[in-house]
Formats: structure tokens, sequence, C-alpha cells
């Protein structure tokens, strides 16, 4: 094979409806879709020097029958809920007479179910992606190159390809700082998929990142897409002070997001290097506000704290808590739901994502499901029937130990009053009061704030047209602000504007769940296969996954 290939990156749709796409607040803002592949950009730039590459990514735009023709070779590759469609394009790359190769979390997850793709590249790529590229130039057409678990060393992870990017497609930028978490959460596959042990990037390597979107033009919002930012705190302590001088010598063109475990709160210092960073929003897991619950999850950061006290203190720094809650655990009790709407307005936390306990392939959890007998079969495949992957719809892919009724009730109940429009404009309002948003001097960027009032003019002149009630909603906002605590006044409005999506999926999930709990209650829903029991000796390897 020639080693100036034709390399086709494609990435896969998502199926179905989620709480993560934004829809509607991208379309009202001028985007496509919030994130780029972050992934695929960064193998792009694993690739050899003398091959062309090409991204497509389909949540932005259509993959032609003129793409897979000018390629070589199609890489393609997700997660769970982009399933369908990577089968999809490897069935429309064949078509075309393209080999295809595949990789990614899913992939890696469930391997068998890409067995026809004719290269399978599973694990983190730093760790496999030499022996792929010499097989290929080999003139090789098929095989699967598996990568050491835990192993992959990433200091020496190149600058991702972000000139591949239409910026102008994405309401944010993904950059990673590390992998890895150190708790077990029984639920989570991050710890089977990258290890317990964080592994970070070096300063430089981050700051190179930052230099390339910079000197590509990019300003505004930057996601640290790490699953946990600071499971190694020690690092990012180290790495943070480097970042602010480099945010302050250029006048903060990026503001960050991230996600953080709750203990975050616990660590003033940390809060105060985040915040004098630019980071203004963090994703918190906090998935249930009972203790019982917790601890059978494995969820033990989260135990013998008080929940409302850690998130006010991370308010307090300035940064604006998202929180993720998941019902149908086993130790769950009756008024779940009320606890959890309790918190929710208590806290306040705006935007919450609640969702029903999934199983996903190779966790702790299906593996103590399988050997209890109660796991679905098909609980890691994507079918694509409109609801897709997404816990909100599709989850409890077992038999639960509460009624599965009575979690659907206290699920469509969480998630009604919690986006009944005035109840969460209200608790938008009050997150703002909680607020602390420090003036950092010289943190003024004209380019990141005509970004930012782009993305707004648009957002409310076409809000206006289309959904005048919020709109007006959001101009009540502003105006509240402005009077009463106007350095929060940008995050509220952040906030605000996601409710054009959260608002009518919301509605969407109300009625997809009124309507599974009706089939319970109609007796035409059946039980679905069950996963077979393993046999005894067979449970180590089970265990081990």
């Amino acid at each position: 094979m020639p080693e100036n290939a034709r390399i086709l990156l494609v990435y896969p749709r998502f199926s179905g409806p989620s709480f993560w796409n934004f829809r509607e607040t991208c379309t009202l803002a001028g985007a496509r879709y919030p994130s780029p592949p972050l992934g695929l950009i960064t193998v792009a730039a694993m690739l050899p020097a003398s091959w062309e590459v090409r991204l497509v990514d389909r949540n932005v735009e259509d993959l032609g029958e003129q793409d897979i023709a000018w390629a070589d070779l199609v890489l393609t590759g997700g997660m769970l809920p982009q399933q369908s469609d990577a089968l999809h394009i490897v069935e429309m790359a064949h078509a075309a007479g393209k080999p295809v190769a595949v990789g990614g979390p899913d992939a890696t997850s469930s391997p068998e179910l890409y067995a026809s793709a004719d290269f399978r590249v599973l694990g983190e790529a730093e760790g496999v992606i030499d022996a792929f590229i010499a097989a290929w130039n080999a003139g090789e057409t098929s095989g699967d190159f598996i990568a050491p678990k835990f192993q992959a060393d990433v200091t020496r992870t190149p600058v991702p390809r972000f000139d591949l990017l239409d910026f102008r497609n994405y309401l944010f930028i993904g950059v990673q700082f590390s992998r890895g978490c150190p708790f077990t959460c029984e639920f989570c596959d991050i710890i089977e998929l990258y290890g317990r042990v964080p592994r970070t990037k070096t300063t430089g390597q981050l700051l190179a990142e930052l230099d390339a979107l910079y000197a590509l033009g990019y300003r505004g919002h930057v996601d640290f897409v790490d699953d946990n930012l600071i499971g190694n705190k020690k690092a990012v302590k180290a790495f943070l002070p480097s970042l602010i001088a480099w945010q302050k010598a250029r006048r903060y063109p990026f503001e960050f997001s991230t996600e953080a475990s709750i203990n975050l709160a616990d660590d003033a210092a940390l809060l105060d290097l985040l915040a004098e960073a630019g980071f203004f929003t963090v994703f918190v897991g906090i998935e249930s506000p009972d203790e019982d619950v917790l601890r059978t999850a494995l969820k033990k950061q989260n135990t013998r704290r008080d929940i409302v006290a850690s998130i006010e203190k991370i308010y307090a720094a300035g940064i604006v808590v998202i929180a993720g809650f998941i019902l149908g655990f086993d130790d769950e009790k009756p008024g779940a739901g009320e606890r959890m709407t309790a918190l929710i307005e208590d806290a306040p936390i705006p935007i919450s994502m609640v969702g029903l306990l999934y199983a996903l392939p190779n966790t702790q959890l299906t593996t103590r499901l399988t050997r209890e007998g109660r796991l679905f079969a098909g609980h890691g495949v994507d079918i694509d029937d409109g609801l897709g992957s997404d816990q909100c719809v599709a989850g409890l892919n077992f038999v639960t130990r509460r009624r599965r009724e009575e979690i659907l009730r206290d699920f469509h109940g969480v998630i009604s009053r919690i986006y009944a429009p005035d109840v969460f404009f209200e608790r938008v309002a009050r997150a703002g009061g909680k607020l602390r948003v420090r003036s950092i001097k010289g943190s003024f960027n004209l380019g990141r704030a005509m970004a930012d009032a782009k993305h707004l003019i648009r957002f409310m002149a076409t809000a206006t047209v289309k959904h005048p009630r919020l709109a007006g909603r959001i101009a009540w906002l502003i105006a509240r602000g402005l009077f009463t605590h106007p350095t929060s006044l940008p995050p509220m409005v952040k906030m605000a504007m996601l409710y054009a999506h959260l608002g009518p999926f919301s509605g969407f999930i109300c009625d997809e769940i009124s309507s599974q709990i009706g089939a319970i209650e109609e007796g035409s829903w059946s039980m679905p296969e069950r996963v077979p029991v393993p046999e005894p000796e067979l449970m180590p390897a089970l265990a081990q996954g």
C-alpha cells in the first residue's frame, strides 16, 4: 500500500434524542451540535504526516458517496449511542468497496458487534496505533489491534487536528488533560476503559493545544472533557498556575467547563485556582440524595457529606454546578423522586441530568446483574428505534428490585417538576444569587466577548420569532440579574438558553415514560429475555472482565 494513503475519518451520528445534544439551543445560537469529535481528531494527529486526512462529522454534515469514493480507508467509531450509525457507516464503505477500521469506547467494550469491520483498533489509540499503521503499510487487509489496558502514555499524545474542524458548527470545543478516575462507582465504565490511576498530560502539552486553538482564531468556551479533572489533584494543582498565566497573557480568550467529583468542594484552594483560570461550569455526578443507595452503588465519595452545602461552596467560588442524578438503584426506597426533587430545588441546581440506571457493557454493575440473572439480553446493543440508548428513556435494562412502574413514576415526577418553566427559571435566578463570580483584572477579551454576544444576539433574535415566551423569560432573567447580581448574569443567561432544548426534551421524556407506565399497567409490556447466568467455573473470569 502507498504510504501517502487517503484517510476518511467519519464520526457517527448519535441515535435518538438526548439530554446532551441541546439541539434547539444549537439551532437558535447558530451552531449544529454542541461539540466536535475530540477522539477522532486526536487519532488524526497520530497518523503519518504523509497521509491525507479528511473528517466528516455526521452530526453536523452529510456523508456523501463522493467522500467515501475519495478514501483509501475509512476510520470510524464512537460511543454506545453512536453504534447504529457506526455500523451503517461500515456498510456504506463496504458497498463502495472500501475497507473500514473501527475503534473507540463502544468497539472496545463490545468488539463482537463490530465483526464486519476489516480492522478493529481496540483500547487507547496511543498504545496500538503504530502497529495498525505498520500493518496497513505492509499491505494487510484485516486484523485486530488491541492496546494493553491502562498503559497508554498520554504524555506522548499529539495536539489534536483542530484544523479539521469548522468551529462555526459547534457551541464549544473540547480538550483533555487526564484519563481515568480513582473511584469505583459500580455503574461507571470509565474505570473499565481507562483505569483507576489517572494519567495526565504535561503542562506543555495542554498549553500547546490551547495555543493551536488560539492560533486558529477560536475564542470562547473550551470544555475539559476529563471524566474527573481532579482525579489526580496534585497534577491539576501543578498545572493550573501555568494555565492562569497563559490566560492572563492573552486576556482570557477562553472560558472553561469540566467534570469533577463532589469532593472538589472540600478544597478551597483548588476552587480558587479553577475560578482564576476561567472555569465557569463543572458537572458533578450526585446520583442520589440517599446514602444507602450511594453506598450500594460504590459512590462512597458522595456519602458522609451535606450535598447542598458542598454545592454552595462551589457556587461561592463563582462556578456553576450541572449535576447528574440516577433513579433505579437496588436500595432505592419509596419517595426517592421527591427527595431528589427537593435536593435539586434546595441546592439549587438549574441543569440537572436525571436518568434511569443503565447497565453499560463491562461494568461492575453488568457483571453483578449477569451473575444474579437480572440483566436483559442485548444490553450493549443500540437499537435504532427513535429512542436510542439514552438513559432518560431507555434505561432500566435489567430486572429492578423496586417495582418498575414505581421507578418510572418517580422519574416522570422529577422531570415534570424540575423542568416546569416557572420552576426552572426561578431556580436559575436563585442559583445566580448564590454565585460569587469574581472580577479578574485583565480578564476581558474582545474576541471572546464578541463570540458570546454573537451567540446571544442570534439566539434572542431567533427565539423571539420561534419561541417568544422563552425569549420573554430570558429577558426577565436578564432584567432581574442586572439589579440583583450583575456579575452572575453571563452564566445565568447561558443556563437559561439551554431551556430551548431542555423544555421540549423534558416534555418528550414525560410522554415516553407515561407510555411505558401505561404499557406495564395494561399488561402489554413483557419482560425481555435475560442473559443466561454463567456456569460457576466461569464466574471468576466474568468478575475480571
